[in-house]
């Protein structure tokens, strides 16, 4: 029997990697014979460097990066399995979590940090880039990552302006004769599911600011800040910016990637699939294992276990997925494509204890389907 393991993490309590570990051990107590092959899942956001990594047997480079406000940190990028892709999570150097609840402030939260990891990689040689977007606690619309690269932004009086967010609203020109000339030879792919354009009510700023600090006045400033912005980009690069998506993923540093980098944008369910070569993988398995923290309509729209579930569905081999809570509605839940979904909790706990026992009740709940599972086979 082959069980493929593909679960997303559990945010906030257990990565996607210790997940399939934790999976494979429910499994090896009723099916010690089975083959298991883990494929642990993202889709841009947390975890979606490791994820890649892992599933292509690459390795993880260690960078000395600037955190959103400046701090060095040690940061890293990951090497896909082929020794010529990088994958960059945009929140190893400029992440929300970074910061502290009083650190956080879009105004001046830099995305400099995830142009140095770029710009580490490209000294040692690799032109093939995705970047992972999730998680950042930046709304500088990649301002920061490119004046990393080279890009130099003047106000009118031909001045540089400073890096705080404020200081694109004069925004007069941008310079990208000092751009790094390799880049040219570069392919960028955006690995995200946030298809928000760059401003308006559905934008950057308004959709994800409230989350990094902005309150209601600096939503507004900050929009209007990227509207500067993207007016000047569109000038430069004779682009429309404003109606792309994907725009304003990660406070705009979308934008920042498509105009200066050229960067195609994919959705990051499909492209760790295609990374993962999961289609391949699947090929002979009886069952899916599959999960996340909780299954709402979110999960309906996109996610991690709709992708899997698309791909698994088109071979026939059913899906069954764990989770910390459960919101869909069995019809939902067969749109979805799932068999059937099991929450890990089966009594009452506190928050706390379903984050710190998440292993054992992971394990316990894996244990308990497999024993109906093969109960269903041998009849």
């Amino acid at each position: 029997m082959k069980i493929i393991i593909a679960p997303d993490s559990f945010k906030g309590s257990i990565s996607a990697k210790d997940l399939c570990q934790t999976i494979r051990k429910g499994i090896e107590k009723v099916i010690p014979e089975a083959k298991m092959v883990e494929i642990p899942m993202a889709d841009g956001g947390e975890g979606t460097m490791e994820n890649y990594v892992h599933a292509t047997n690459g390795h993880i480079e260690k960078v000395t990066a600037s955190d959103p406000i400046g701090r060095k940190i040690d940061s890293a990028y990951g090497v896909l399995g082929d020794k010529e892709t990088v994958v960059i999570e945009m929140a190893q150097a400029s992440g929300l979590p970074l910061l502290t609840n009083d650190e956080r402030n879009p105004f001046l939260a830099s995305s400099y940090g995830t142009g140095e990891l770029i710009s580490h990689a490209l000294n040692q040689g690799y032109r093939k880039f995705i970047i992972g977007l999730g998680g950042s606690a930046t709304n500088d619309g990649g301002m920061g990552m490119l004046q990393a690269l080279g890009v130099k932004f003047y106000d009118k009086d031909h001045q540089i302006i400073s890096n705080d967010v404020r200081a694109l609203l004069h925004l007069s020109s941008i310079d990208v004769s000092a751009l790094d000339h390799r880049l040219r030879e570069a392919d960028f792919v955006i690995a995200s599911d946030v298809t928000n354009p760059l401003c308006g009510p559905n934008g950057a700023s308004h959709i994800f600011g409230p989350q990094k600090g902005a309150t209601p006045e600096m939503v507004v400033l900050l929009d209007e800040c990227l509207s500067q912005y993207g007016k000047k980009i569109n000038e430069l690069f004779n682009i429309e910016i404003f109606s792309a998506p994907g725009a304003g993923a990660a406070g705009g540093m979308g934008a920042g990637l498509i105009a200066f980098l050229n960067a195609s944008v994919r959705s990051g369910i499909d492209t760790i699939m295609e990374v993962a070569q999961f289609d391949q993988a699947i090929e002979g398995a009886s069952l899916v294992v599959t999960g996340e923290g909780k299954l709402d309509e979110q999960t309906l729209s996109g996610k991690v276990i709709s992708g899997v579930c698309r791909y698994s569905n088109q071979n026939q081999i059913p899906v069954i997925a764990i989770c910390g809570s459960n919101e869909l509605t069995g019809t939902e839940l067969t749109q979805l494509g799932v068999a059937a979904a099991f929450p890990i909790v089966s009594g009452p706990c506190t928050v706390y204890e379903a984050i710190t026992e998440v292993q054992r009740l992971v394990e316990k709940t894996i244990e308990q389907i497999m024993r109906v599972y093969q109960l269903r086979k041998e009849s």
